[in-house]
């Protein structure tokens, strides 16, 4: 009989719940991110090989009073929270606890945003409160008198925000993204952020809903579609060749040194252009010259005011912003006189612009236009266009 015993004990070893190891007490504890933002959802792993109790069941740890794990923060606590084995026999054992913040206004409009609380058993039930610049402590009493200890931080950060693109075509749409996990207000749904957006043509501008990526991605996308005809409404915004369109938010979720009660404006631009090549956006037509009231000078006679005209056209379906310059040049290459107009011209539109100039010497004159669609940052917008004249 002692010998059919020891046989079957050979052939059918027995699993009970094996003892930690009180010298060696191997169970680190690990969270998903290095640092968390305040509504933030923490995964926690740990592993406790010697508190896989049975080979054949999902075992679980935590949940009673004995060898507890407590998830908390200086202020509040989960108490006796549960973490359940990953797969049969694994040893590994997780948990989640979402965090719920602290009473604030994200936005500026009066409003408080979140839900703070501290409640749940686990292991994927818990919500837990916490501070801005604070931490949160997960502690696992491994064996009697012997308590494991991991500890991430918890804070705000400043958001950044961006085009797709530096340079947006008015046939695309421009699409701004934020990313500022402090805005991940419900890490179980996609949250919604307001954007203000303008440009040089439009300063009131519009607001754009953008929409998070992911439930907790922290990552949003907003949409806009340009337009040179329509004005701005809803998501198009009335925008122009040259112009910057701007895209901004308050921030109101900073971390240190910033208060908890101040609020950062967080911009960004992006300039606005036509797929049509800028040389050819508008036509510089040959200057013509005219006295002050307006008839055709054939002949040019010292200290006798000439009228520079110029005509530009725009054979395209957008406004055009434009600066259109005059220059004369004695026959020496010296500048006599510079001078320009700066307007916007319609669709299809034809445009005579004109300058005056009084000749104090004789001699050839060589007369320039240019159309150039600003001063400071000149683009060429259409070819230049020169005549020669000989004032007697």
């Amino acid at each position: 009989m002692m010998f059919f015993v020891l046989l079957s004990l050979m052939l059918f070893p027995a699993f009970g719940q094996s003892a930690p190891d009180y010298n060696n007490p191997y169970s680190p504890i690990f969270t998903d991110k290095p640092v968390y933002s305040w509504t933030d959802k923490m995964k926690i792993t740990i592993i406790a090989p010697s508190w896989n109790s049975d080979r054949y069941l999902i075992d679980t740890i935590g949940g009673t009073e004995d060898h507890s794990i407590k998830i908390s923060t200086s202020d509040n606590s989960l108490e006796e929270y549960r973490f359940t084995e990953t797969d049969v026999n694994s040893g590994i054992f997780t948990a989640e606890v979402i965090l719920t913040g602290f009473e604030h206004d994200v936005d500026g409009d009066g409003n408080v945003d979140t839900t703070p609380r501290t409640v749940g058993s686990g292991p994927t039930s818990g919500f837990l409160e916490v501070e801005r610049d604070s931490a949160v402590t997960i502690s696992f009493e491994f064996a009697d008198g012997v308590v494991l200890v991991e500890s991430v931080p918890i804070s705000w950060n400043v958001g950044t925000i961006n085009f797709s693109d530096d340079v947006i075509f008015l046939d695309d749409s421009a699409i701004i993204r934020v990313i500022d996990s402090d805005m991940n207000l419900n890490p179980e749904a996609l949250d919604h952020l307001t954007l203000q957006i303008s440009s040089d043509s439009d300063v009131a501008g519009i607001e754009v809903n953008a929409v998070e990526t992911s439930e907790s991605s922290g990552s949003f996308i907003g949409t806009v579609q340009l337009s040179q005809n329509s004005p701005s409404s809803g998501n198009r915004l009335y925008s122009i060749p040259g112009d910057k369109i701007f895209a901004k938010y308050d921030d109101y979720t900073l971390p240190k040194p910033y208060s908890i009660s101040d609020n950062l404006e967080i911009k960004t631009f992006a300039s606005v252009d036509s797929s049509v090549p800028s040389v050819e956006r508008l036509t510089n037509l040959p200057i013509s010259f005219s006295d002050g009231l307006g008839s055709t000078l054939e002949s040019f006679s010292l200290n006798n005011q000439i009228q520079i005209v110029g005509t530009i056209q725009n054979e395209h379906d957008f406004n055009q912003k434009f600066v259109y310059l005059f220059q004369v040049k004695n026959s020496d290459n010296y500048v006599e006189s510079l001078s320009w107009i700066q307007s916007e011209i319609s669709p299809k539109q034809i445009l005579d612009v004109s300058q005056s100039w009084t000749p104090t010497e004789s001699g050839k004159y060589q007369i320039e236009t240019f159309v150039w669609n600003s001063i400071n940052d000149p683009i060429i917008l259409s070819p230049t266009i020169s005549s020669i004249i000989t004032v007697d």
